[in-house]
């Protein structure tokens, strides 16, 4: 409810910004709309009367199956294209310069002067309709001779007709030599494609991409699943091997050579000689000492048969390995040990011989399976290849047949189904038409004067908009009397000097407005009633100075004891406004070359007024000092309300300096004089410097520019004439 309620204001606002720029820019409209839709309706009176001729075309699709036969032809009604309306585009042919010119040669036009008729002037006369729902093309042109008009229609449609066969006819027969030269290369490239596609099948082994994809994976099942078990039959193996191998203490490397050495008779011998020295040697040693002459001698023909043993084993082994005698020794569970190794051994090297087989097939599986998506993508770009090389083959193959069809027939997709009369009532509408575009280009170019009248002037002009920019309340609204006249920079100090609307004219709106405007002031803070205030401008001419002299008399017709104090020492007016001397004021107290008691001035019961004096070389030297403080603070005490007229904002800092030795500052606005760019300035200096601005004053405010504008007392006071300076 509330959004609405926001929005509805928000419509008001911008409907009463509409109401008041027209009503400051009316006459400028007014004068713009005036002479335009005078000038029009001068246009529309010397305008000769205009006759229109009407005819119709047909456009339609043959039949192709009918074509054949001409004589038997009979058009039937199909669009020419399901997407788009075609009969715009035969409506652009009918208006081109060629038939245009046929026209104007066959009938012999001339123009005013009697010069032969510009195409260009015979089209801009002409008007196309395609009838809605339908495939009729109306075909109108408006000339001054009826007779010209019926005659220029109906050539332009015959020529259309004649130009629509001949189009068709040429087209088709420069389609069908086109077609024929393409033909071959056409061929060509259906055939090098499927070469293309032979060759790459040819070269990667390829019969069916998609069933060896399919094989693939079960190739790479089965193969995972022989080489789990392969492995598994592997690992048994090479148990059986390392058991046997310790049973027998030899290793597969071992156990051919050890045989060959056991089934030699010599090594046999020696072995069986060495084994039996051993034995005696023992024995002698049980009984004897090492020293013992047969002791040495069995000792020494032990070392013989070991050193004859070992160069056997060395000529038979050819290497240098140590053989021990147990294991020369022929012995049948041995023998079968060692030939269940070597058997171990060779199942061994056969499963690992099937195992390297089994892991090279699986990758050379999987490499294939890795390329099949390529080789896929690749077969796929060659039969696309292929295809679209066919497609377009046989494309070319129909449309040739379908134009030799075309050629055979003498019509063309176009007829006149209503030639045009000659026209016996001239035409209204032209003249309508043009006075209502006069009246709508009236309206617009007004609206266009006010638009830049308005973008031209960068002033304020209403409340809204001093609310919005300065952003502070808004305390005070003096109204306009009279028309405001913005006075020129060099006339500007030939203004008339302010009157006093609160002292001479009592009763009327301006007076009501400064004592409403005290009232607030009032109201501000109830705490902490407010004992000096400063009165100052964004830029010049925007009332400030009235605005104080008007609120102190408002003030002081309450039995409050005022001080105004000018202290513009750049451009005082308070002395011109109270008819007072400005030999000795402000600037003489500060310097100390007078009492303030001798400076200051009663002007009327409870109101003083302190002039600004000679002004200084230095202004804000004497403002923005101690002195200053001390004797606003003292006048502060002394009297009931102290306002003190300020430069202007963007002129000098004086106003800055005072707000702080002060209770506020009071921003006086005027409309139609402070612009956007110095309003701006002038919020952002009061903002830097952290000034207590207590609102702003709205000065020479339209009375359709008040919110109360409609509601007041009228009386005598209302009718004198009061001037409201702009200083």
């Amino acid at each position: 409810m509330e959004s609405r309620v926001e929005s509805r204001e928000a419509v008001d606002i911008n409907l009463q910004n509409l109401q008041l720029a027209i009503k400051r820019r009316w006459l400028a409209a007014a004068g713009v709309f005036g002479f335009v839709l005078g000038l029009s309706t001068i246009v529309t009176l010397l305008q000769a009367p205009l006759y229109q001729a009407e005819g119709k075309l047909l456009l339609k699709k043959p039949s192709e199956t009918s074509s054949l036969n001409p004589e038997k032809y009979e058009p039937r009604l199909e669009p020419l294209s399901a997407e788009s309306n075609p009969v715009s585009t035969e409506s652009e042919i009918v208006s081109s310069i060629p038939l245009a010119q046929k026209t104007i040669a066959a009938l012999t036009l001339k123009d005013e002067e009697g010069k032969p008729l510009k195409p260009t002037a015979l089209i801009s006369q002409l008007t196309l309709k395609n009838i809605p729902a339908t495939d009729v093309l109306q075909v109108a042109y408006e000339s001054k001779d009826p007779q010209e008009a019926a005659a220029v229609v109906n050539k332009l449609m015959s020529a259309y007709v004649d130009y629509n066969i001949q189009s068709n006819r040429a087209e088709a027969s420069a389609a069908e030599d086109f077609i024929v030269k393409q033909l071959p290369q056409t061929e060509s490239t259906v055939r090098a494609a499927e070469a293309s596609l032979r060759r790459f099948k040819e070269r990667h082994q390829i019969v069916s991409l998609e069933h060896e994809a399919i094989s693939a994976v079960e190739v790479l099942k089965e193969l995972q699943d022989q080489i789990t078990l392969a492995e598994a039959a592997l690992v048994q193996t090479q148990g059986r091997a390392t058991k046997l191998q310790k049973e027998i203490a030899l290793t597969s490397q071992d156990v051919v050579p050890i045989n060959s050495l056991k089934e030699s008779p010599g090594i046999q011998k020696t072995l069986a000689e060495l084994q039996r020295v051993e034995g005696d040697l023992v024995v002698l040693q049980t009984r004897f000492e090492d020293t013992y002459p047969e002791v040495q001698k069995l000792q020494q023909k032990r070392n013989a048969l070991k050193q004859l043993l070992e160069g056997r084993i060395g000529q038979m082994l050819g290497n240098s390995k140590q053989v021990s005698n147990r294991n020369l020794e022929a012995g049948e569970l041995q023998q079968k040990l060692a030939e269940d190794l070597v058997r171990a051994e060779v199942e061994r090297l056969s499963l690992s011989n099937r195992l390297k087989f089994l892991a090279q097939a699986r990758t050379n599986y999987r490499q294939r399976a890795t390329v099949l998506p390529q080789l896929e993508q690749q077969q796929r770009e060659l039969e696309r290849q292929v295809r679209a090389a066919q497609a377009t083959y046989e494309l070319m193959l129909k449309k040739l047949q379908e134009l030799r069809v075309e050629q055979n027939r003498n019509i063309g997709n176009a007829s006149i189904i209503e030639t045009a009369l000659v026209p016996e009532t001239p035409l209204l509408g032209k003249r309508v038409m043009t006075l209502g575009l006069g009246g709508i280009a009236a309206i617009l170019l007004a609206i266009a004067t006010i638009t830049l009248l308005e973008l031209s002037d960068a002033s304020i002009k209403t409340l809204r908009e001093i609310k919005q920019l300065f952003g502070y309340t808004l305390i005070g609204s003096i109204p306009q009397l009279g028309k405001f006249i913005k006075l020129k920079p060099e006339r500007q100090q030939d203004c008339p000097v302010p009157e006093l609307a609160v002292r001479n004219s009592p009763r009327s709106l301006t007076a009501e407005a400064y004592r409403m405007l005290q009232a607030n002031l009032r109201f501000l803070n109830l705490d902490r009633p407010l004992k000096a205030v400063v009165v100052t401008s964004s830029v010049p001419k925007e009332g400030k100075s009235t605005v104080c002299a008007n609120l102190a008399v408002a003030i002081a017709q309450l039995g409050r004891r005022v001080l105004l104090i000018d202290a513009d020492l750049r451009s005082p007016i308070q002395h011109h406004i109270w008819q007072q001397t400005n030999v000795e004021g402000l600037s003489h107290v500060l310097v100390g070359g007078t009492d303030f008691q001798a400076a200051v001035e009663q002007v009327m019961p409870n109101l003083h007024v302190l002039t600004a004096g000679v002004v200084p070389p230095n202004p804000m030297a004497l403002i923005d000092s101690q002195r200053m403080a001390a004797l606003v603070s003292s006048l502060s005490d002394r009297y009931d309300f102290v306002i003190i007229d300020a430069p202007p904002l963007v002129v000098a800092a004086d106003a800055l300096t005072l707000g702080k030795i002060t209770d506020g500052i009071l921003l006086v606005a005027r409309l139609g004089v402070v612009d956007y760019t110095n309003a701006a300035a002038a919020r952002e200096a009061l903002k830097c410097s952290c000034q207590t601005v207590l609102g702003v004053v709205a000065n020479s405010v339209p009375s359709e520019n008040r919110p109360y504008s409609s509601f007041h007392y009228q009386s005598q006071d209302n009718l004198d004439t009061t001037v409201v300076s702009s200083r």
